[in-house]
């Protein structure tokens, strides 16, 4: 299992510099993470520092709230590709699925998936915030919006991903759907049963440490 393959390497820290930016890009250059998972504000910056590598850029959408119109979520989504974006980390509308207006969700979810231009588009639903029959939901419009990540949380609410919620993820979704645990993930074990549960992408901002804490493992054995 190359661990550094499933990662985007996060900093959605609103107190972040050009500095830590650059340090994330280097460090993402260094290991071979998949991506760099950065504020739309800083998507020109990490697409400059990655040029010519295969790290994508991943910005996040309606973040961390999702209660955003999806007018202005299509817009955020547009202006993030047009700056560099490979990857969009989209926020629901958490309000809208609470009064079960299915259609609004999913139209939301269109909408930003029609607006990115097959850019890679994975879709937040923050499942502590949800109950197991909300999550299955968002699981079922996910398979239906044919969007190719449903992600777990934003690292913003009450706490992150969870291993039960990932296995549930995984019994409802379809073929096509790929599962993304973010929130809480700092160390490999908790990085490796979420890849057993399921994921196969994990949103870090301890990505260097667990790699470290991987190597290590390896020197031991």
């Amino acid at each position: 299992m190359e661990l550094n393959n499933y990662i985007d390497h996060t900093n959605l820290k609103n107190t972040a510099t050009l500095k830590d930016i650059e340090t994330l890009c280097n460090e993402a250059l260094k290991y071979h993470f998949t991506a760099v998972c950065v504020y739309p504000y800083y998507v020109p910056l990490a697409k400059k520092l990655l040029k010519g590598s295969p790290v994508d850029v991943c910005t996040v959408i309606g973040f961390p709230m999702g209660m955003n119109t999806k007018d202005v979520k299509a817009f955020e989504a547009i202006n993030a590709v047009e700056a560099g974006a490979d990857e969009i980390d989209m926020v629901i509308n958490i309000g809208a699925l609470k009064n079960k207006d299915y259609d609004y969700v999913k139209e939301e979810i269109e909408e930003v998936r029609d607006a990115i231009d097959g850019k890679t588009l994975k879709v937040i639903i923050e499942t502590c915030l949800l109950t197991p029959s909300e999550i299955v939901k968002m699981t079922e419009i996910c398979n239906e919006t044919f969007v190719n990540f449903i992600k777990t949380s934003t690292g913003f609410g009450e706490y992150g991903a969870r291993v039960e919620d990932v296995e549930l993820i995984n019994k409802h979704k379809g073929e096509v759907l790929e599962i993304k645990a973010s929130g809480g993930i700092k160390d490999l074990k908790t990085m490796e049963d979420m890849i057993a549960a399921g994921a196969t992408r994990i949103g870090t901002s301890s990505a260097v440490s667990i790699m470290n804490e991987e190597d290590g493992c390896h020197h031991e054995n």
